[in-house]
């Protein structure tokens, strides 16, 4: 009897779809990406603006201080907090082109010196971020700003901080954040954040009783886009008339720009510094005794921002809420003060945390021949701060009498309202 065998034959095996995708899907995944990121990133700082009321040049007629400060945080915090807090240094760094700022600062040798200069732009650091990063009727926000007046004082008295001094050195924390921001960033500001910028240092100023008598439409100002145009037409007159050079200029350059540049290689220093000499431009480095860069830094630095621009405007998503920068810490530690949250050179007031000795950046930090959190280094004062003793060491947890009669004030007469409207003049 014959058997049919039947052979099984293996089944054919299915082609293999492939894990690429096809070019025509690619480009509409990279087409959606494009737009994606231009959505977000225009739509944020919009929203804000209408959300707060302000849609046009009338309605910033009554922008109040908290609604300024709102849009300062904003800034400083989600959009654009690089270019920002970089704005700010360059500020206070410009204001010792004055020869009447930067000789005080050399007599005093609180910028002259290694040892001091991290200190006091540490304790500047803490004070700013205290009252830009609180609502304008805080109390830490008005304890800060009482212990800076505080602080200038007996300077003030002793006619070694003339008014001027003051009005200039409020123009820069106006000016330069809008210049740095619309020369580097990868978007301008709007008319509305100017504004704010403007209104929310406007009321700093009326804190510390600075004058603005000698600004052309004194008292007039409807809003703080004309309170913008006055001081940066004053300030740029009076860089003309006393941004000279002068040795005390240079040594506070001499001081600080070391400190910028900590972090740069050692073979990248000296474009380095010529990227700071074009930031600076021909009037301040004149003033500060700076040399000049070379043909090639200006267009070069040029094109590294310009990249930067493109990235960020095109390619990068817009910075999550939970990746906001604070330089300073929103609770007090177990202690009841305060650290910072971040630090230029030396780690002052910064809590040492397994993360911040042994994280990712702190092992850049450390193989860049920095420092980092460390509490064992006292002069860094890892317990944090108390804003009374913030200042040189002289003047730790001096002049408190003072600086209660200056809270007391604030709280009675700094609110959130519009500094244009009953605002001093």
């Amino acid at each position: 009897m014959s058997q049919n065998i039947t052979s099984s034959s293996s089944p054919t095996p299915a082609a293999s779809s492939t894990s690429f995708l096809s070019p025509s899907s690619s480009i509409l995944l990279l087409l959606s990406y494009l737009l994606l990121v231009r959505l977000l990133r225009y739509s944020r700082g919009n929203s804000l603006a209408k959300k707060l009321g302000y849609t046009d040049r009338a309605s910033l007629k009554g922008m109040t201080n908290e609604d300024a400060q709102k849009i300062m945080s904003f800034l400083a915090e989600l959009e654009f907090p690089k270019v920002l807090m970089t704005s700010l240094q360059f500020a206070l760094f410009k204001t010792y082109g004055i020869p009447t700022i930067s000789k005080l600062l050399v007599d005093t040798k609180q910028l002259s010196g290694k040892d001091t200069a991290s200190k006091r732009y540490a304790d500047t650091t803490v004070l700013i971020g205290e009252f830009t990063s609180f609502h304008p009727t805080h109390p830490r926000a008005l304890k800060a700003i009482a212990r800076m007046n505080t602080l200038h004082a007996p300077y003030q008295k002793a006619q070694q901080i003339t008014q001027p001094d003051l009005l200039y050195t409020l123009s820069v924390f106006i000016t330069e954040p809008i210049t740095f921001i619309n020369t580097y960033e990868w978007r301008r500001l709007t008319p509305t954040e100017i504004c704010a910028i403007a209104t929310f240092w406007k009321s700093i100023g009326d804190a510390m009783d600075i004058s603005y008598a000698c600004l052309p439409r004194a008292g007039t100002w409807s809003d703080g886009l004309e309170f913008y145009e006055d001081i940066k037409a004053w300030a740029e007159e009076y860089e003309r008339k006393f941004m000279v050079p002068e040795l005390s200029n240079k040594q506070t350059a001499d001081a600080l720009v070391p400190m910028l540049l900590f972090y740069v290689p050692g073979f990248a220093l000296p474009f380095a510094r010529q990227v700071v000499g074009v930031i600076m431009g021909k009037h301040l480095r004149a003033a500060m005794i700076y040399p000049d860069p070379s043909p090639l830094a200006t267009p070069i630095t040029g094109w590294i921002f310009d990249v930067r621009k493109i990235l960020l405007r095109y390619l990068a998503l817009p910075r999550p809420g939970f990746m906001r920068v604070r330089e300073i810490a929103d609770e007090p530690n177990e202690k009841g003060r305060y650290n910072t949250m971040g630090y230029l050179v030396e780690p002052y007031y910064n809590k040492p945390t397994f993360w911040s000795r042994w994280g990712p950046m702190a092992w850049v930090t450390w193989l860049g021949g920095g420092f980092v959190p460390d509490a064992r280094v006292g002069k860094w004062m890892p317990e944090g701060y108390l804003l009374e003793e913030v200042g040189p060491e002289r003047r730790k947890g001096k002049g408190l009498e003072e600086m209660r009669e200056w809270e007391g004030r604030l709280e009675r007469e700094r609110g959130g309202g519009c500094p244009f409207l009953g605002g001093r003049k």
